[in-house]
């Protein structure tokens, strides 16, 4: 196995919200730094950098992770969805974002970013949670501002709407 020399680079390439996307980066770029400062897309925001937060969550491979605990190179090949891919609608909001909206579900929006990928991979895997299940899903995410109340309404109402359009 060769040895990377302090400071040395190499490319990455992966698929970004449906575009494949390279970039280059040290062996110890985080997958975070590497979507913010090498392929400029901001939506992911970093909080602890410890992976406590929640704010850095972004989908590899349609599963929630932290990308601040995930390096760049780690995500080689794969894909990699962060909340600038998550409407794909015409009226640019997902059915998830559109009900935070009504909900009034974020204040500061920070940690927003995060919420929303962990709620809509969760929602892909549990489409008919309780109350109690999205609140144990939310605690792995800190929030200073909503009290998280009304993230739970916004998750509840996008379930009980998609489970709706189904039945239809």
């Amino acid at each position: 196995m060769s040895q990377l020399k302090k400071g040395q680079t190499r490319s990455v390439t992966l698929t970004l919200n449906g575009n494949v996307r390279s970039g280059d980066c040290e062996a110890r770029t985080l997958l975070s730094d590497f979507l913010r400062h090498e392929l400029g897309v901001t939506g992911t925001h970093v909080g602890c950098e410890h992976g406590v937060c929640g704010a850095c969550t972004v989908q590899i491979d349609g599963v929630a992770q932290r990308s601040c605990l995930t390096l760049a190179v780690q995500a080689e090949g794969r894909r990699v969805d962060t909340v600038e891919g998550l409407s794909g609608h015409e009226d640019g909001l997902s059915d998830l974002q559109a009900a935070f909206r009504r909900n009034h579900a974020l204040q500061c929006g920070f940690c927003t970013a995060g919420i929303l990928m962990s709620c809509d991979d969760y929602l892909r895997r549990k489409p008919d949670p309780t109350e109690a299940e999205v609140r144990e899903m939310l605690s792995g995410h800190l929030c200073r501002c909503t009290g998280y109340t009304n993230i739970v309404k916004a998750v509840l109402e996008t379930a009980a709407e998609r489970r709706a359009a189904v039945s239809n």
